[in-house]
């Protein structure tokens, strides 16, 4: 989803936009002009299929005068450029939720005010303001939490109006409007409040100004996340207000989970690079995204036979935390088709889950993802100085939504358009530092789920917070008209079976805790055990076997376990999560494996029942039937004759 940004312009100067909008069916580009600003240009890249939840959120600058807040010095240089870097300042470990290729987009939780309220926030690299439905709204649809009261936060100011913003009619208020490509848009005032954090984050509460929206239309409207979290370069993006506050380093992270898991998490601030990071340039003047330096692509260890020119072309090679694919220029994209085609033997080739779209699938691959290396080739990206980013399958494939077992190529032709557009699929089990101070982007392979502890054993500063758990998909957003008839997830516990055994009721008792569920819903479905570590299978079913769980329900049970609600004591062991799905259909399980069986039981049941009642009756009816006989030789005492 290709977003179009409105920037903020001063209320004495007006600017013109001029929007131009190009379709094309497969390769539709989406581009969106500023005039007095030439080198503002959003691209949208073609959409990889209408059955996926795609969003483009790409980067749109504001103008000079966009903010109270100035960040650029009289040189044009921006001012956090001229402050020394410090390690030792705080920074803030968020965790993500979602997942990028079922809902569009990654979410983090912010609260905002005094008391805090909670917020689930879209993250988005392309994006300057971070905005939440306000109390006021009324043209704001129903979202993961309550909208923000400014009335309830004894902090809260609004931001007066003032020559840099763009004011209300009363001239009291500073305003904002962002209108995206898909027709979405979002309006409100700009205030300023106490904006936390979470609990894993080493940086206390700041002051800092958002967009309360008093109105939202189209995707905005109906997405399940609360609002937009901006991380692009802008003076209202929270990332370049806490660096203007000297409170963070001119740095932030992101790390999204792997295929088929979820979430991840996000650093704001700057954290020790670990060993093994390999490093891009990205040159802020480049273009206004956060672009990278690419010279060679490599399959199977061979080199793809073109210009580093081609990677170069337009805004060169721009990496989008908003955009779910890979986009390629048309030279790139061929060459990359054929030598992935040349070095699959195994598999075979079939059509994509939509038939409008000729997408690239496989089918005989299975179902282990961890497997897919034997299958797939290597994929490498080299980047100025030689320095090569290895991106294994789960980097370049997505699996196919009807046909069990099948994968589909995740990186597209970028119609006609020379840019390179490298979005959230790419960096999967990835650690991206976006380190804006040295104008490099940092990439280093990784399990996110345990990203803590891998950052402090690589040599990264200690933290007595406890790792971050496992971030399983979490999907804030489940989307509407989903019918959920049960979660499905896969625990491993450090412990072998034979000791586990013994306590499953217990286990049993402790996740419907921890979910907040009744036990009568949590079923083990299998279980399996190598060495010391134990896998089980659970399944969380709605109240009533034969309905369905509201979205809101089962929204909430996967946040509690990803979060890490489930919890166990000393005696399970550790235990991580490494794997949920949701079941369409209601759990009856059991019914439909033992559905014949009862069914022949109750027929027997019925037919013997009903077979010694009518033998009772026939012995009734004979002739003598209620005759009782005694022995030959028993003893028959004398009885006295009745008349006749």
């Amino acid at each position: 989803m290709a977003r179009f940004t409105w920037a903020l312009s001063s209320s004495t100067t007006d600017i013109v936009i001029l929007s131009i909008f190009v379709l094309f069916l497969r390769s539709s580009l989406f581009v969106s002009a500023v005039i007095g600003d030439p080198s503002t240009i959003i691209l949208h890249p073609p959409h990889a299929g209408s059955n996926r939840h795609t969003m483009f959120l790409p980067l749109f600058p504001s103008p000079p005068n966009s903010s109270r807040i100035s960040s650029f010095s009289g040189n044009g240089k921006s001012r956090r450029h001229l402050q020394k870097s410090d390690t030792s300042r705080p920074n803030a470990r968020m965790a993500l939720h979602d997942d990028l290729l079922l809902h569009g987009y990654y979410t983090t939780r912010l609260w905002i005010g005094s008391p805090p309220q909670k917020f689930a926030l879209i993250v988005d690299t392309g994006s300057t303001v971070t905005y939440v439905p306000c109390i006021t709204c009324e043209q704001c649809g129903k979202h993961q939490d309550p909208k923000f009261d400014p009335d309830l936060s004894s902090t809260y100011q609004p931001v007066k109006c003032n020559i840099d913003c763009t004011c209300d009619y009363e001239r009291k208020q500073c305003v904002y409007e962002r209108q995206y490509a898909e027709m979405s848009s979002s309006s409100g005032v700009l205030g300023e409040d106490i904006v936390s954090f979470g609990n894993r984050s080493e940086l206390s509460p700041q002051r800092a100004i958002f967009g309360c929206e008093n109105a939202e239309t189209g995707d905005l409207y109906s997405q399940h996340a609360d609002g937009i979290m901006g991380l692009g370069r802008g003076d209202l993006s929270i990332v370049d207000q806490l660096v203007d506050r000297g409170v963070i380093s001119d740095s932030f992270s992101l790390c999204y989970g792997g295929m088929d898991i979820g979430g991840g998490a996000m650093v704001l601030g700057s954290v020790s690079p670990p060993s093994g990071m390999i490093y891009a340039y990205s040159d802020p003047v480049r273009s206004p995204y956060y672009n990278i330096e690419l010279k060679e692509l490599h399959v199977a260890g061979k080199r793809l036979p073109l210009s580093p020119s081609v990677f170069d072309g337009k805004h060169g090679t721009v990496l989008d935390s908003g955009t779910t694919y890979a986009y390629l220029p048309e030279a790139a994209f061929l060459a990359f088709k054929e030598a992935v085609l040349k070095e699959l033997h195994t598999v075979k080739q079939i059509r994509g889950p939509d038939p409008s779209y000729n997408d690239i699938c496989f089918s005989g691959a299975g179902s282990d993802a961890s497997q897919l290396m034997k299958i797939f080739p290597k994929v490498e990206m080299v980047f100025g100085k030689g320095h090569k980013l290895t991106l294994s399958p789960e980097n370049y494939l997505f699996r196919h939504s009807r046909v069990h077992g099948a994968y589909c190529l995740g990186v597209f032709q970028n119609g006609k358009d020379p840019t390179t557009l490298l979005g959230g699929i790419i960096v999967r089990n990835t650690f991206v530092m976006y380190d804006r101070e040295h104008d490099k982007i940092g990439f280093w392979k990784t399990n996110c789920s345990d990203l803590w502890a891998r950052l402090h054993n690589s040599g990264a500063p200690s933290s007595d917070m406890s790792p971050s758990p496992s971030p399983m998909g979490t999907p804030g957003h489940i989307s509407p008209g989903s019918k959920v008839g049960s979660i499905i997830f896969y625990m491993f516990l450090n412990l072998k079976y034979s000791k586990l055994e013994p306590h499953i009721i217990e286990l049993t008792e402790l996740i419907a805790k921890g979910l907040h569920v009744n036990i009568s819903q949590v079923y083990l479905l299998d279980f399996t055990w190598e060495g010391n570590e134990s896998l089980t299978i659970w399944s969380i079913t709605p109240p009533k076997p034969d309905e369905y769980m509201s979205n809101t329900t089962a929204s909430n049970i996967i946040a509690r376990i990803a979060e890490g609600e489930i919890k166990l004591p000393k005696r399970f062991g550790k235990y991580r999560i490494s794997n949920w799905f949701i079941e369409s259909d209601p759990n009856r399980k059991w019914v439909k494996n033992y559905l014949g069986v009862m069914i022949v039981f109750i027929l027997i049941l019925i037919f013997g029942v009903a077979g010694v009642v009518g033998w009772w009756f026939w012995r009734q009816k004979r002739p003598g039937g209620g005759i009782l006989y005694r022995p030959v030789d028993s003893v028959v005492y004398e009885q006295e004759l009745q008349p006749l």
